[in-house]
């Protein structure tokens, strides 16, 4: 098997590749966009914790439209769940773009469009995440996600550099007018797909082929149901609560570049950026990753290297301006955000894989909310927490600790359920 980044699915399906080509391009004003908040934020408070508050503000609306977006995503066409998700979205990043323009000063005017734009990523990521086991083989689905990471990885390098760069040149308004700009080009994907009922399950009533069961609690109740009772689909959410609870540095960026190692919104946006840098690193030799068998071991393993990575980061903040200079500590915190991405970006092409191959199809749209709000909502809380325990502790020692906390726990899930450690990617057992 080829080493380098497979590109079968690109070549071979068209409705895959305008997708992909769309979602890439909007993820670059999507990681922009995130950005250019958490400094807005920042400029207007001066703390660290507000900058946390805009993690809470996501996450209610993470978990809320994950779970009831993934039954929609489960009921109805899942195109046209996915463009009005979309729509949604890109009518956020109009009024994100029109708030800065007004010379906005209230901060929860940014707290409450954070909160709308996440309700709508919550319901429109996991409507694109079904669509792909219906538009490609399964064989392809490794490939496929390591596209997806490498397309996201690419968009978290642009978009935190882009906004850096327009942030000190023309100010917010311009970023998130850049943002909204290219938002749109996420509908063409959508929009040139063909119609994607989801498949009914045993027992639905159908109409047209359609399954005519409708969305609400009992609907995602049946999601938790399946997960509850299929362990290997059930650790890889809480593989990943641990690392994004746990390990999530970007709370501190603000702080890292405004204090610690210098450089304003450039070194945000180069730290974000190093992180997805190491990500495109390991997916641009990633052919062989579908050659893998026991996915949820690499699963493990790759956690474990993002969390010394985290720690690796708070190490360097701690050392800035002492037993470093602050241009030192910083190449040093870059390098550690960059094994953090690349062990980041594995871990989520298999966790992916499993629940996309272990799933069936009728309730792949509520699994993929549950994936959202914990991929999504975990690194939300994360901030959150990191937000307040650096307000006491300090930003070095808070990623230290979270880095530790992380490795730990992972350690301790892999002697609680070492059958994850046996799944075989050949009989997919959810």
């Amino acid at each position: 098997m080829a080493l380098l980044l497979d590109l079968e699915p690109l070549r071979s399906n068209p409705d895959y590749r305008r997708l992909y080509a769309g979602f890439t391009l909007s993820n670059v004003g999507s990681q922009l966009a995130v950005v250019a908040i958490g400094l807005q934020v920042y400029d207007l408070t001066r703390s660290t914790a507000s900058v946390g508050i805009v993690g809470l503000c996501a996450l209610v609306p993470l978990v809320v439209m994950g779970l009831y977006g993934g039954t929609l995503v489960d009921h109805f066409d899942r195109r046209i769940v996915g463009l009005v998700a979309q729509s949604v979205a890109f009518l956020v990043s109009i009024l994100c773009a029109l708030q800065a323009w007004l010379g906005n000063t209230q901060v929860w005017v940014l707290y409450a469009l954070v909160a709308a734009w996440n309700a709508a990523f919550a319901v429109s990521s996991p409507a694109r995440t079904s669509i792909y086991p219906r538009i490609l083989r399964r064989d392809q689905l490794p490939a496929a996600n390591a596209l997806s990471v490498f397309a996201m990885n690419a968009s978290m390098t642009v978009g935190p550099l882009l906004a850096g760069v327009l942030v000190d040149w023309g100010g917010f308004r311009t970023a998130y007018t850049v943002d909204a700009l290219i938002t749109t080009a996420a509908l063409w994907g959508l929009a040139r797909l063909p119609s994607l009922p989801p498949e009914p399950a045993a027992g639905d009533p159908v109409e047209g082929g359609v399954a005519r069961s409708r969305p609400g609690i009992r609907s995602v109740l049946d999601g938790f149901a399946f997960l509850a009772t299929r362990p290997n689909v059930r650790m890889t959410f809480i593989a990943d609560i641990c690392a994004m609870v746990l390990a999530q540095p970007r709370v501190l960026f603000p702080a890292a570049g405004a204090v610690i190692f210098g450089g304003g919104a450039t070194t945000v946006g180069a730290l974000s950026a190093a992180a997805a840098v190491g990500g495109i690193g390991a997916m641009f030799f990633s052919g062989r990753l579908g050659s893998v068998i026991h996915q949820g071991r690499a699963i493990l393993i790759s956690i474990v290297g993002w969390g010394a990575a985290i720690a690796g980061l708070g190490a360097a903040m701690l050392a800035a301006g002492d037993v470093l200079t602050r241009g030192q500590a910083l190449w040093v915190g870059l390098v550690a955000m960059a094994v953090a991405g690349a062990s980041d970006s594995v871990s989520a092409v298999f966790r992916t894989t499993i629940l996309q191959s272990a799933t069936p199809d009728h309730l792949r749209g509520r699994l993929q909310g549950v994936f959202i709000v914990v991929v999504a909502g975990g690194p939300r809380l994360g901030e959150l927490l990191g937000g307040f325990v650096a307000e006491n502790v300090g930003e070095g020692t808070t990623a230290v600790i979270g880095g530790f906390a992380c490795v730990a726990a992972i350690v301790v899930l892999a002697r609680w359920q070492s059958g994850f450690l046996r799944y075989d990617a050949r009989n997919p057992t959810p």
